[in-house]
């Protein structure tokens, strides 16, 4: 008997996974003629083409057969002890037994869900907070939880309340430049929330894809080194080398890594083995600190530039921040505007941005939106802020 549409038999959980809008949205940001602020996209002017083509070069010939060969599932273990000594570096020690390397960090959000999340378990999110992790969460029909983002980090009054009150299992963070907001979480924030963790069976999720993208000279360890095993920290190359690749990584006590190879075996076997021995020789034969340098200094400055016309071209009455780093300006709207309305006419425009709404896992906030600066000419920032000025100038 043909099945209809409604027939099929798909699984319960898939029919709760929310869609990707910025997938949707960036099929709409190839067309030449877009100014897009919407995807968080790295620059592609500073991926460093020449020499990953010479590392690629490189490892084909003095090591093909065995590149192109199936590999281990913990990854490469060389580059794993490149990580674990950059880490070192930060204050954090970390066995390379300890990492595991992803299909990018989103992987690694996947293989988390998978070990930790039963239907209905309470997992603790940001508000707002990544896309990619609600997406990959909701697979495994959790309930969410909320708590607010301030300006420096969690409401750790309202952070405490919630693990108090709850059976949390996971709490999720993106702690430095945090995507969508661009917030940092405040140091002293960042010891009493470990210190709330340590007093509850909660997990901490860290997930620092941006933290080397630091306008600042002085950074901060990862939250892990002030909670132990109870920490769970995710790394990616896509911000710093080259998304394409699919690199990424997480940190665990062996116990967790254990679990998670077990369900990455199932899931792929192992990562690309050819794009990790590529990143290890390109990061042999290159100073991964001055690249990081350059691209710092460039989204610095397209980060500054998107600010200032921002004060030049938008209403005094429209709220955003300013990042210390990171990709992203989040701004908050008068309370009668409809940042997916404000979207429509801006569509129409040639400019596209990304609407807080999607970010959020409850009581969504439909006045805010996400700016990316990264990945826009300065023409294009110019031209593409007025034209949201006017816009947002005709919706008061």
């Amino acid at each position: 008997m043909q099945q209809n549409e409604n027939e099929l038999l798909f699984s319960e959980r898939v029919k709760h996974i929310p869609k990707s809008f910025l997938r949707e949205i960036l099929k709409v940001t190839s067309q030449p003629d877009i100014i897009s602020f919407a995807g968080g996209l790295p620059n592609p002017e500073f991926f460093p083409v020449e020499a990953i083509k010479a590392a690629s070069k490189k490892v084909l010939e003095n090591d093909g057969k065995n590149v192109l060969q199936y590999a281990v599932s913990e990854g490469y273990y060389p580059l794993r002890k490149y990580i674990a000594e950059r880490y070192a570096q930060k204050g954090l020690e970390v066995d390379p037994e300890e990492i595991l390397i992803t299909n990018g960090s989103q992987q690694a959000l996947d293989l988390v869900g998978k070990i930790f999340i039963d239907p209905g378990d309470h997992i603790l999110m940001e508000r707002p907070s990544y896309l990619g992790a609600i997406q990959a969460f909701s697979l495994y029909q959790p309930t969410f939880l909320g708590v607010d983002l301030l300006g420096d980090g969690i409401d750790l009054n309202g952070f405490r309340k919630v693990i108090r009150d709850n059976a949390v299992k996971l709490f999720y963070t993106v702690p430095n430049f945090q995507n969508p907001t661009g917030i940092s979480c405040a140091e002293h924030k960042r010891e009493e929330m470990a210190k709330i963790i340590l007093q509850s069976n909660t997990l901490l999720v860290e997930d620092d894809p941006y933290g080397d993208i630091n306008f600042k000279e002085e950074s901060v360890p990862p939250v892990k080194k002030l909670i132990g095993k109870q920490g769970i920290l995710l790394g990616s190359f896509s911000k710093i080398i080259s998304p394409g690749m699919r690199l990424g990584w997480v940190v665990a006590e062996k116990r967790i890594i254990e679990k998670l190879l077990l369900v990455k075996q199932a899931s792929d076997l192992h990562s690309n083995f050819l794009s990790q021995r590529i990143i290890y020789q390109y990061l042999l034969d290159n100073d991964l600190d001055r690249h990081i340098t350059t691209i710092k200094e460039a989204y610095r400055k397209q980060k500054n530039f998107m600010i200032e016309m921002i004060e030049k071209h938008f209403p005094k009455q429209i709220n955003y921040n300013d990042p210390e780093g990171g990709m992203f300006v989040w701004l908050k709207l008068p309370a009668k505007i409809n940042a997916f309305q404000l979207l429509e006419c801006a569509a129409k425009e040639k400019v596209v941005f990304v609407p807080g709404e999607i970010f959020y896992v409850d009581r969504a906030e439909k006045n805010t939106l996400r700016l990316n600066f990264s990945n826009s000419t300065a023409p294009q920032i110019e031209k593409g802020i007025e034209i949201m000025g006017k816009l947002l100038a005709k919706a008061l």
